[in-house]
């Protein structure tokens, strides 16, 4: 199915609900904020179908820590610039939201059993940034990070997404953003998807059709494939928190499910209430 038969099923199935969908979105490449291409307008189009959140909580691949997770209280996020060798008009660009001071020290109290800690020296990185400005272009919805926890494993981030799930009654829109296969080793400009990419990414969407969350979280199971996929999980994680907070009375939806430069998956999904 093309991402926009998949976006006009999306927006003909986003009936009024009081349960916030559930999106991750396959971020790529930071150039996405600056360029048109075909995942941008992707995600702007994905925008113009979600519904209006009090407040947006960003789980991203770019903030990793040790041991915690994290939680920005900041009233004013600054907007990271976190990469090297991109041209001036991408660090030029600026996500002006206020944040959600009130509503993030809930969240630190929510996640008290996960080690959850305040910060206010974070802000929004590109993980955040480059697809937030397509989704609510305005910048006039508070929004705050949580930082992912790298020394746990992989069901971890499940759990923190079934925490967290609460939320999305209370009008918070949960997005993750990172990479189905994230391994850039392994990219080749112009090339073809490589197997490994193609594998791992149709494994992804198959066991998250069939709410087969504890395969994905099973390292022994994916073994090398997984390896080969991400040399580091920071980008997979995401993935997992945003599945942890679905329900199986949610219907789950594909959209941008190419591989890019042979190694990067763009595929996103959302979780909405059916």
């Amino acid at each position: 199915m093309s991402t926009a038969q998949s976006l006009r099923n999306l927006r003909e199935s986003l009936a009024p609900s009081e349960r916030m969908p559930l999106v991750f979105l396959g971020h790529g490449s930071p150039m996405n904020a600056i360029e048109d291409t075909t995942y941008s307008r992707a995600w702007s189009d994905l925008g113009k179908s979600l519904p209006r959140p009090k407040a947006i909580l960003v789980v991203s691949a770019h903030w990793m820590t040790q041991g915690t997770t994290l939680v920005d209280v900041s009233a004013l996020p600054r907007t990271i610039h976190d990469f090297r060798g991109f041209p001036e008009e991408l660090f030029a660009q600026q996500y002006p939201a206020q944040g959600a001071p009130n509503l993030a020290r809930e969240v630190v109290s929510i996640l008290a059993s996960h080690h959850a800690e305040e910060d206010d020296t974070w802000g929004l990185d590109h993980g955040a940034w480059t697809v937030l400005k397509f989704l609510y272009p305005n910048a006039d919805v508070p929004v705050f990070q949580i930082s992912i926890d790298m020394t746990r494993d992989l069901g971890y981030q499940l759990e923190i997404g079934k925490t967290l799930s609460e939320l999305r009654d209370r009008g918070v829109l949960i997005l993750g953003s990172g990479n189905v296969v994230h391994n850039l080793r392994a990219m080749q400009y112009g090339g073809r998807p490589q197997d490994f990419a193609l594998e791992f990414d149709s494994l992804v969407a198959n066991k998250l059709q069939d709410r087969d969350f504890g395969a994905l979280t099973d390292r022994k199971s994916l073994g090398s494939l997984l390896q080969m996929a991400h040399p580091s999980v920071d980008h997979y994680l995401p993935a997992l928190t945003i599945a942890g907070a679905s329900t199986d009375q949610d219907k789950l939806t594909f959209m941008t499910d190419a591989i890019d430069l042979g190694s990067v998956s763009m595929r996103s999904f959302v979780f909405h209430h059916a």
